[in-house]
């Protein structure tokens, strides 16, 4: 008995293992539909062996087969998958896989579908051609617009953060403002204002690549770094406008030109000043000191005047445009002490070039002239322009000139006076040409930005309004997230508006805080004439007393009854005889120059008419007059 329980309690609880029991009801069934399948093949040859002597209709027989009085081998097939049919075991399999194996043809391709350019048919390839030529035009997302209000001057600068979430302006009222596509509404009003560099003109304004902080170029010497919200996070120190040699001093000392982030390096940036020079700054120094300082030089070897300065997209190129119409650039992977490529004539002398451009794929640059002419240039060859757009006039000094996100397209503004319509001019990369044209009414078209993901468009106009233009269709979010959005209702407007108020000052909000027993104390208050701010009482007349009249005691009945009392004045339009009026009582009875004068010049002596001849001498120049 002893045993037979240590054996029971020796015994443990089986465990079952799920999946390989699953593992193993699959691989038998297999093995059991492999059996099956094998079976009825023999079964099959079998049966031919047996049937193999007897003769068959002469509409089955054919010339083809080996065994002209066997069965045909699709009979077997077919009984075969009968038998199949009958003996499966499992669930049934796919209605492709059942079918069996297609053939790859043109119209089943096995895989995944191609792209439309990568498709194999010479249709197709035809009609994706048309659709290219046709469409060029199409893929502007130009079908909606939208204004943003920013000021009553222009808007001289723009910026898109990389994920496309908030727009900044700013202009020559020296305001930025801040504006979230997602947490506007139908109103469009921006959620932030500052005044970063008190009264100067904002130049240009640019995100980071991280989209952390912002740019801010003034037409100050000093730059600045703000992050997302506005707040400062540093500003570029200022050099020593005393010291001759511009690599000496710590920063600029004239007035910004322009500045751009480097899109590899996100702690990078760099300016470009009036003073002759290009700095680069790194954000962890805290703007105490640049970074590097390049001197563009003229043909003669002497300092030159950036005007605009820009990185290529890969940040291996620093690009600068000078007041001599050249266009130098310099390696970042090298020292900035030699130009790496340089053209002396690319604009017209003396003008000052308003933008630098890299295309995406950073063989191609574009240069927006101060002699209205928009250039471009290839990297690879940089001596002569590929190709020229003349008679675009700029006004401004920072209009732009941008690549579309495709690559295929180079936009830019054009600018007008007090009256005309300013245009953004889409021109095709290959020769130039317009391909389209959005016209601004009685404003110039100073700045634009074309976002690559929202696929929008943004201008800065000379109103001091930006314009934003999208298509439902090929854009997305960005303003497309706020014109859903229905305008805000203030909360105390339905507050107020859920009740009747009939007196409003009865309300604890309006009430005054007041002690129990106030008529002692408001009399007091009264008297006193410094707490009460009472005016002093004049000396005479008929305010004497602290009261105006013996009728009127305010002012304004004081002068009413005055007004009513005054007799007309005679002499009120003519003020020659009001004068005359006294001067027969002041012969006879003189009161204020005649007794001073009667014991020392009792005979009055009057002063003599001086000659016309010494008049004229007035007349001549003070060094032909005889001093005394």
């Amino acid at each position: 008995m002893t045993d037979n329980m240590d054996d029971a309690s020796q015994k443990k609880a089986r465990t079952f293992d799920f999946m390989e029991m699953f593992k193993e009801a699959r691989q038998s069934a297999i093995d059991r539909n492999q059996g099956k399948f094998e079976e009825n093949v023999d079964h099959a040859r079998t049966s031919n062996d047996d049937v193999r002597g007897l003769p068959f209709p002469a509409a089955h027989r054919s010339s083809k087969t080996v065994d002209q009085e066997g069965p045909s081998q699709s009979q077997i097939l077919s009984k075969e998958k009968d038998s199949d049919e009958e003996d499966m075991i499992g669930p049934p399999l796919p209605p492709d896989i059942a079918k069996g194996p297609k053939t790859a043809t043109d119209d089943d391709v096995i895989g995944p579908p191609l792209p439309p350019g990568l498709s194999t048919s010479k249709d197709s390839d035809d009609e994706d051609e048309e659709e290219e030529e046709e469409t060029l035009d199409k893929k502007i997302p130009s079908s909606h617009e939208i204004s943003l209000g920013h000021g009553l001057k222009a808007v001289s600068s723009l910026a898109l953060d990389p994920s496309g979430a908030r727009l900044v302006t700013g202009g020559h009222d020296f305001i930025v403002k801040f504006w979230d596509f997602a947490g506007m509404d139908q109103s469009l009003q921006s959620f932030r204002n500052i005044k970063p560099c008190e009264s100067h003109l904002l130049k240009q304004l640019q995100y980071s690549a991280t989209g952390e902080m912002i740019l801010i170029i003034a037409g100050n010497c000093r730059a600045k770094v703000v992050d997302r919200d506005g707040f400062e996070k540093l500003e570029c120190a200022k050099g020593d406008p005393y010291i001759v040699d511009m690599t000496s001093t710590k920063g600029h000392t004239a007035m910004l030109n322009g500045g751009s982030w480097n899109p590899k390096m996100k702690e990078e940036f760099m300016t470009c000043s009036n003073d002759g020079t290009v700095r680069l700054w790194d954000v962890n120094s805290e703007g105490k000191k640049h970074k590097n300082c390049i001197k563009p030089k003229s043909q003669q070897g002497r300092k030159i005047v950036p005007t605009a300065c820009t990185y290529s997209n890969d940040g291996r190129w620093v690009a600068a445009a000078c007041q001599d119409g050249s266009i130098q650039i310099w390696d970042h992977n090298k020292s900035f002490v030699n130009v790496a490529l340089m053209n002396r004539g690319c604009h017209m002398n003396g003008t000052d070039t308003s933008c630098l451009c890299f295309s995406y794929d950073g063989q191609c640059l574009a240069s927006r002239g101060g002699d209205d002419t928009l250039k471009l240039w290839d990297i690879r060859n940089f001596k002569k322009p590929l190709k020229v757009r003349e008679n675009l006039v700029s006004y401004y000094p920072v209009t732009d000139c941008i690549f579309s996100p495709n690559d295929r397209m180079v936009l830019t503004g054009t600018s007008v006076k007090k009256q005309g319509d300013g245009q953004l001019l889409f021109m095709e990369r290959e020769s130039l040409d317009i391909v389209s044209e959005i016209t601004v009414a009685e404003s110039s078209v100073v700045r634009c930005i074309w976002h690559p993901k929202l696929n929008q468009i943004v201008i800065g106009c000379s109103d001091g309004k930006a314009h934003l233009y999208y298509d439902p269709d090929k854009s997305h979010r960005g303003a497309m997230l706020c014109m859903v959005k229905q305008p805000r209702k203030s909360k105390q407007v339905l507050a107020l508006a859920s009740q009747q108020i009939i007196t409003p000052y009865a309300l604890p909000m309006f009430k005054e805080t007041k002690s129990t027993s106030t008529k002692k104390f408001e009399e007091r208050v009264r008297k006193d004439p410094i707490k009460s701010k009472r005016p002093e009482l004049p000396v005479t007349g008929p305010g004497e007393g602290g009261r105006l009249g013996v009728k009127g005691a305010t002012l304004a009945q004081y002068v009413a009854q005055s007004l009513v009392k005054r007799k007309p004045d005679k002499y009120e339009n003519d003020p020659r005889a009001a004068i005359l009026r006294h001067a027969k009582e002041a012969a006879e009875n003189p009161f204020w120059i005649d007794p001073a004068y009667n014991k020392t010049q009792p005979q009055k002596i009057f002063q003599e008419e001086e000659d016309k001849e010494k008049e004229e001498d007035h007349d001549e120049p003070l060094w032909k007059k005889q001093k005394v």
